[in-house]
């Protein structure tokens, strides 16, 4: 039975490598799969999924109009799908979540979205709340803070290489992440009072 999955992570910790491995996968066994990316995300070309290790790949563009359930079904009309990936799926509109669950469901075509669970400001991205909410399958990809915890949160960097703590929820191309654990993501973003910071020893 086909299923929604949902692969998420913080930045950098390889989603788009591990998608593109697990289309690879897929061909190398003479299977079809269509691939999406977000129409904003161009680091990589326009309608094309990159990873930071080189591996690239032609991908069909989305954007918040668009209706991935169509597409998905007119490119069936030529033959077979046997799995969609989505890449920067935090970008997908919630009724485009409901609509890869349509290919699954009603369409038998597993659909694996790759995100960030979270903005830089600890907030969950629309598409992602959604993925959360009604995919089948939750994976988390991680990666690791600077302390060597596990990093869940994001923070953004200036131009002048300090932390933000404000600004638009999405910001492509010259925009500077670091992955956090939330500990740190707390003291970066100034949230922790100083006090709480040093000496303190619950009883």
């Amino acid at each position: 039975m086909a299923k929604l999955h949902f692969h998420y992570s913080t930045m950098n910790a390889g989603k788009s490598t591990a998608l593109l491995q697990a289309s690879y996968n897929y061909i190398e066994q003479g299977m079809e799969t269509m691939l999406f990316i977000a129409a904003l995300d161009d680091r990589a070309g326009k309608g094309r999924i990159g990873s930071r290790i080189g591996l690239t790949a032609e991908a069909s563009m989305f954007g918040p109009d668009s209706d991935i359930f169509a597409m998905v079904q007119e490119r069936l009309r030529g033959g077979p799908v046997h799995c969609v990936f989505v890449d920067e799926a935090q970008f997908l509109t919630e009724e485009q979540v409901w609509q890869l669950a349509r290919l699954a469901d009603r369409l038998g075509v597993p659909v694996m979205a790759y995100g960030l669970r979270t903005d830089f400001r600890g907030k969950l991205f629309p598409g992602s709340e959604a993925l959360l909410a009604i995919a089948d399958e939750l994976r988390e990809v991680r990666t690791i803070c600077r302390c060597g915890r596990k990093a869940t949160m994001v923070v953004r960097l200036g131009p002048d290489g300090k932390v933000l703590h404000q600004g638009a929820q999405i910001a492509i191309g010259a925009a500077q992440y670091v992955s956090l654990c939330r500990r740190h993501w707390e003291e970066e973003m100034g949230r922790v009072p100083p006090e709480d910071l040093v000496g303190f020893v619950h009883p």
